[in-house]
């Protein structure tokens, strides 16, 4: 995987050999080369599938004034096409690092860079206006949204809002977009339902629509089978995984579906005390880490079948 820093070096390769070359033969042409070599790195980088890279991130928040820090020093990126699932303990600064990521908390050092599929530009995340943002990333938060008397189209419908005027109408396009996400996330058999009649497994599908129905690359879910039943926390990870690939969206999210993350997700983050691990499951089995983070008294972690055994307790009255 070719990083951010990595893409840096490129740009100047780029830039010392044309500019070498035109000094040689084409000395007053020196301002089209540059841009010539700009023109290759930005290339260069949409062939790439990095969608969001962290630089040297520190993440936290603000508490009586002052910055309390989570996690610092992350490395990693996000790439289209793929489902990336974060796992970690309780604590461990998950939700801090989703809301750092989807510019609701702001970040503590280092960078965010984030590539605007649109202007074929890379940019950190603060240099964004939130009406960028908005049609560049696509959140779905754990917390159920209360609401009544709204249908499913409508709320839908309202993942439309970057692009509709001060009193939300949608045209014909809009419409279109919002059929198509009810499409793509196969829920057309529960049009016309209103929302707080829906299961938990159809009303987080509903919210995937609305994150479809706002037409960003990026898209970021906290804990989305949270509350689930086992059925419906496979269908939904089986879905967000469908979309990355079919739809070339970039997908990352968090979730303590420790096991079902490791048969669906391409690609890990795992957060700990000692840092943030990154790979695909496979590779992090192979290191130890996975084990290492799944491992208890009673529970095994078998690396060839990315499985997760329980051994119940036997006390000691019971042996005798």
């Amino acid at each position: 995987m070719v990083s951010f820093n990595h893409l840096v070096i490129i740009y100047d390769f780029f830039i010392i050999i044309i500019l070498r070359y035109a000094r040689e033969k084409y000395n007053n042409r020196l301002k089209d080369c540059e841009i010539f070599a700009s023109y290759l790195f930005f290339y260069y980088f949409c062939s790439m599938k990095e969608t969001v890279v962290l630089k040297d991130l520190s993440i936290g928040y603000t508490q009586k004034g002052k910055s309390k820090c989570v996690a610092s020093g992350l490395n990693a990126s996000i790439c289209k096409g793929e489902l990336t699932c974060l796992l970690g303990r309780n604590g461990i600064g998950k939700s801090t690092l989703l809301r750092t990521l989807s510019a609701f908390l702001p970040k503590l050092e280092g960078d965010i860079m984030l590539y605007n599929p649109t202007t074929q530009r890379v940019a950190t995340l603060s240099d964004y206006s939130d009406k960028q943002l908005s049609k560049l990333i696509g959140v779905v938060l754990t917390e159920k949204p209360d609401v009544r008397n709204m249908s499913i189209e409508e709320l839908v419908g309202m993942g439309r809002s970057p692009y509709t005027g001060f009193w939300g109408t949608l045209d014909e396009e809009d419409r279109q977009e919002v059929e198509r996400a009810i499409r793509l996330t196969g829920i057309d058999h529960l049009k016309g339902r209103m929302v707080h009649t829906l299961s938990d497994g159809e009303r987080q599908k509903v919210m995937i629509a609305k994150a479809l129905a706002q037409q960003t690359p990026v898209i970021y879910l906290d804990e989305p089978t949270a509350f689930l039943d086992f059925p419906s926390k496979v269908e939904v990870m089986q879905l967000l995984r469908q979309l990355a690939q079919e739809q070339q969206k970039t997908i990352f999210l968090s979730t303590h579906d420790v096991e079902l993350a490791l048969k669906l997700a391409d690609r890990i983050w795992l957060m700990e005390d000692k840092g943030l691990h990154v790979g695909t499951p496979e590779e992090l089995a192979d290191t130890g880490v996975l084990a290492n983070f799944i491992e208890r008294k009673g529970i095994t972690f078998h690396r060839q079948t990315m499985t997760i055994s329980v051994t119940p307790f036997t006390s000691n009255a019971s042996n005798k």
